[in-house]
């Protein structure tokens, strides 16, 4: 495994606590050696995560819009700074240049990103792993939910236990580098087990 992607918010959140985690996220991972794939922002999380990262020494990948870049909250200043055309361009090049996936307090695109993740995982499209960072109790009610979902027979529990969750960083980098995503876990057929 040579490179993590992060995915997170854009925004800083309310409380403090969530922009030092991120900039803690990006030391913890350029300190293990790993390249840090992220959004390509210099605002929120995002900024706080290029920060801590760089700060470290780290090397990072920043994949971002040409739409959002324009608005001026792309990193500029970064070596490796791609530029694309969409947002769907953004994510399929995040999943195909990465090896693992981490995701930190965000909104609905952060959701959205670490959610396609996991259904590549749960149909085999790729077999990397996915993290939560439930800082804070941030996932606890996305994490409910999903469970709620394997009770009401939509969701096997092996497909819920593709979602790796922790709320301390680096108990989090560790259980998502060393975790094997089974091939596919989805059925893909009437048969249920």
């Amino acid at each position: 495994m040579k490179r993590v992607c992060v995915f997170c918010g854009s925004s800083s959140g309310s409380l403090p606590i969530y922009q030092q985690v991120a900039s803690n996220v990006g030391r913890l991972l350029a300190g293990h050696g790993y390249c840090v794939v992220y959004g390509g922002g210099r605002v929120g999380l995002m900024g706080a995560l290029a920060e801590g990262t760089l700060a470290a020494g780290g090397e990072l990948i920043g994949i971002i819009p040409q739409a959002l870049f324009e608005k001026e909250i792309g990193y500029s200043d970064l070596k490796d700074l791609r530029v694309v055309g969409s947002m769907h361009e953004r994510k399929a090049l995040m999943a195909e240049i990465s090896d693992a996936f981490i995701t930190l307090p965000g909104g609905f695109g952060t959701f959205e990103e670490f959610f396609e993740m996991v259904t590549w995982s749960q149909l085999g499209v790729h077999q990397k792993p996915c993290g939560l960072l439930n800082l804070n109790g941030f996932y606890d009610p996305l994490l409910a939910m999903c469970d709620h979902a394997v009770s009401q027979g939509f969701l096997r529990k092996v497909d819920r236990d593709l979602i790796l969750s922790d709320s301390d960083p680096e108990a989090l980098i560790q259980r998502v580098l060393t975790f094997k995503v089974p091939e596919s876990t989805k059925w893909l057929s009437s048969k249920q087990t």
